[in-house]
Formats: C-alpha cells, sequence, structure tokens
C-alpha cells in the first residue's frame, strides 16, 4: 500500500510536469501529426494542442494509457523479475491523469491573475481609501457623539415625576 501511494503522488508531479512541459512546446506531438497525416489534414502552425495539453479526457487517457504501457514492456524486458504490476499502473494511469488537470488548473489561474492583476491592485487601492474613510468617518462620529452628550448634560434634568403607582394612590385608586 505504501508503494502505491508513493507511485501516486510521483505520478501526480508526472502529470503536472508533462502537461507543464506541453503547454511550452508541443514539437512531439507535431513530429507526430506530420507523420500520420496528409498535408491537407495537419494541424496549422498557430495550434498548441499536445498529447495531453488542450485535449478531451478520453484522449489524454489514451496517451497516458499507451506511455505507460510502453513503459511497463520495456521494464519487464529489462528486469527479468515477473511482478504484477497492474496495481501500480492503474495508480500510475490514475494519479497522471489527476496531475494534468491539477497542472490544467494552476495555469489557467496564473493566466486569469496575470490579466486581472491591474484590476486588482486597483480594487485593492480603493478598499484601502475606502478603509480609510471609514475610519475616518467613525472618528468624526465619535466626536459628535460626545458632544451631544456633554450638551443632554449641561441642559437642565428632568424634573422627578411620581411613578404610576403613586398617581394611583393620589387619585385614591390604590
Amino acid at each position: 500500500m505504501t508503494l502505491e501511494l508513493i507511485i501516486f503522488v510521483a505520478s501526480i508531479l508526472f502529470g503536472i510536469l508533462l502537461y507543464w512541459r506541453e503547454s511550452k512546446s508541443n514539437k512531439v506531438y507535431r513530429f507526430f501529426n506530420k507523420l500520420m497525416y496528409s498535408k491537407e489534414l495537419q494541424m496549422k502552425s498557430d495550434s498548441k494542442k499536445g498529447f495531453i495539453f488542450q485535449q478531451n479526457f478520453l484522449l489524454r487517457l489514451v496517451y497516458i494509457t499507451v506511455l505507460f504501457l510502453v513503459t511497463i514492456v520495456v521494464v519487464q524486458f529489462i528486469l527479468p523479475i515477473s511482478v504484477s504490476l497492474v496495481q501500480w499502473f492503474v495508480s500510475a494511469i490514475v494519479g497522471t491523469l489527476i496531475g494534468t488537470y491539477l497542472a490544467n488548473f494552476i495555469l489557467k489561474s496564473s493566466d486569469v491573475i496575470g490579466e486581472k492583476s491591474e484590476s486588482f491592485e486597483d480594487v485593492l487601492n480603493e478598499s484601502i481609501n475606502k478603509g480609510k474613510e471609514f475610519i475616518d468617518d467613525l472618528k468624526t462620529k465619535d466626536t459628535k457623539v460626545v458632544e451631544e452628550a456633554k450638551k443632554e448634560i449641561k441642559e437642565e434634568p428632568k424634573k422627578e415625576e411620581k411613578s404610576a403607582r403613586q398617581r394611583l394612590k393620589d387619585k385614591g385608586l390604590m
């Protein structure tokens, strides 16, 4: 179980690395595209699509599975030990898929933050200014409240009135 968890975490990191690498350059995908398709069907020169980058889930799953199948076949020929690699294989595929989607999220959010950085600075400065204005308002309101309280204290105190019970006694109702 521990080795599977280590493979899973390592494959998440591998998926992030793979996605990031394909987002920067898709030369391998372009090579296979030129190899497989005729001139009319080849991808456009401005397309950034790769094996994993900008692919839907099913094609991503197929490409990652083929990558790990080839890796396992090579490992089986190099190591003469026959080990059941199915659990490790599945955890590596799932981890790599999760890593690619995690990298997609990270890259998209960094792009959004880069685009919105100027407006973010404006919003931050505006909120700081509003906070300063609010604090100034609180300071001025406090002095106004204190001044009004002092005026009320300086005014003549109200005459002591009889309580409701005393008034009823005076009328003879109690």
